[in-house]
């Protein structure tokens, strides 16, 4: 049977289950800091930003959001298409087609404008499917979703820094 860390099925419940796509990225960034900057996983993280970006965004003086989802996107799919159908115990094909098809979208939303939409993440195997099911039977989802940062590394006092930077100020389009 293989195994999947704990965190990893944690961003899969707060993805698919909570559409909380800031605790997604709270989860994964952890994650992807423990594995060495796994492009895997700040690619999945990736997708989760954007997501937050888009559904909270629009354009202001200070951050173009929709441009923000843009480029996560972009990024996400370019290190994501080289992995197996089956990676992590999930349809990453699926996943990257239609992270491909949003961006479509989103690349035509000053002329098309659409309102947000969840994307799922499809579990493949059924050993993550019995294990996503399990821990979410214990995983409460963060009522009201959270904003800012109250774990991990960026867990300080001041102003938050953005959801698609990490905590030692690096970018995750890198």
């Amino acid at each position: 049977m293989t195994f999947y860390e704990p965190k990893y099925v944690e961003f899969l419940i707060y993805f698919n289950r909570d559409q909380d796509y800031f605790e997604c990225h709270e989860v994964l960034e952890e994650l992807w800091l423990e594995r060495g900057r796994d492009p895997l996983y700040s690619g999945l993280l990736q997708i989760a930003v954007a997501l937050y970006h888009f559904r909270n965004g629009g354009v202001t003086q200070a951050y173009d959001k929709i441009e923000g989802a843009r480029k996560m996107l972009r990024t996400a799919i370019r290190k994501l298409s080289g992995y197996p159908a089956g990676t992590l115990g999930i349809r990453l094909d699926k996943l990257v087609s239609d992270a491909r098809l949003y961006l479509d979208r989103l690349e035509r939303y000053e002329e098309e404008p659409f309102g947000f939409y969840p994307l799922q993440i499809e579990l493949a195997d059924p050993a993550l499917t019995e294990r996503v099911r399990l821990t979410a039977e214990t995983l409460a989802p963060h009522i009201p979703q959270r904003t800012g940062y109250s774990r991990g590394p960026k867990a300080k006092p001041g102003p938050a820094p953005s959801a698609d930077h990490d905590a030692e100020g690096g970018s995750y389009a890198d």
